[in-house]
């Protein structure tokens, strides 16, 4: 029963992961069609449909009764994002990553903007003000980028397709299928196994669905467009921080073991901190640098499992 549930939640993943990768492929066509720049591309269209997700993975765990899976899901998916996610794709590219002047200048505020999750749920419970909030919150950083880095008279246009616009819509359904999927087998396998459905969640489904963003990423790095690689991953950090979780507490306002916070959260806060540093110094993200994003995601890996046991 254990192996059957864990097959059946590797399958999810997959039907996860190829639906979000389409989706990713035909919003940039979209995108593109309206001339944004690249980092824009990357960070409010391609991130947002990189979420979608953990997105449809936490809506559906707090509409089954089971809100935690899903915010260990979101913010182990963002430590690893911040940490392993960016250091594969610099060895990847076999080059260190070229960092646009505009994302040193708003550190502060990525860093600002996810400690505010963090602070809210320090007493283990979001209420959908707080959600309300966290929506208003990411929405406004999206708008403020947008209106500060949005477009690109330079860039090629693309020939709107409505056939694009279909195929997008016939991921999302795939998304939200293989995502019902993911949860209902995800519990199943940490029953199974007797150990907590969060760890499955931050660890098993939450790298999981950093492949898309991962993938993409990889992809724009070798092609050299490091700016559309960074805003992907930066802007479903982000989003993950504030929509998602909101989205979720909007629906069904919940408790969560703040352990989840202390212990999960923190490590996010500090893993954008240090990748924040290591972009400031010279304005790139070098191979050494990677190395050492790795060694934090394996002490947050080692941490999380010392305090479960």
């Amino acid at each position: 029963m254990i192996l059957i549930s864990f097959i059946f939640l590797i399958l999810s993943l997959v039907l996860v992961i190829k639906s979000a990768d389409f989706a990713i492929h035909y919003s940039t066509r979209l995108a593109e069609s309206f001339k944004l720049s690249k980092y824009v591309v990357g960070f409010l269209i391609v991130a947002v449909i990189s979420i979608l997700p953990e997105t449809f993975i936490s809506v559906t765990s707090a509409l089954e009764g089971i809100p935690s899976f899903g915010l260990g899901t979101l913010f182990g998916s963002n430590v690893a994002d911040l940490t392993l996610v960016f250091a594969i794709v610099v060895l990847f590219a076999g080059r260190s990553l070229k960092i646009e002047s505009k994302i040193i200048k708003n550190r502060y505020l990525h860093i600002g903007i996810m400690s505010i999750p963090l602070i809210l749920g320090l007493n283990g419970y979001y209420s959908r003000w707080e959600g309300l909030f966290l929506i208003i919150i990411g929405l406004a950083f999206y708008f403020y980028i947008l209106k500060n880095d949005g477009y690109d008279i330079d860039a090629p246009r693309e020939k709107f397709k409505i056939t694009d616009l279909l195929f997008l819509l016939a991921s999302m359904g795939l998304l939200l299928l293989g995502s019902h999927l993911t949860v209902q087998f995800g519990v199943n396998f940490a029953n199974g196994l007797h150990i907590s459905p969060i760890l499955i969640g931050m660890f098993i489904v939450g790298l999981g669905t950093t492949l898309p963003e991962l993938l993409f990423s990889i992809r724009a790095a070798k092609r050299k467009h490091d700016g559309l690689a960074l805003g992907d991953i930066l802007g479903t950090v982000i989003a993950d921080a504030t929509i998602v979780v909101g989205i979720v507490a909007l629906i069904s306002p919940f408790a969560f073991n703040p352990r989840i916070v202390y212990i999960t959260g923190m490590f996010m806060l500090f893993g954008t901190i240090l990748l924040f540093h290591f972009i400031k110094t010279g304005k790139v993200l070098t191979k050494k640098e990677a190395l050492l994003l790795i060694l934090f995601y394996l002490l947050f890996v080692s941490a999380e499992l010392l305090i479960s046991y």
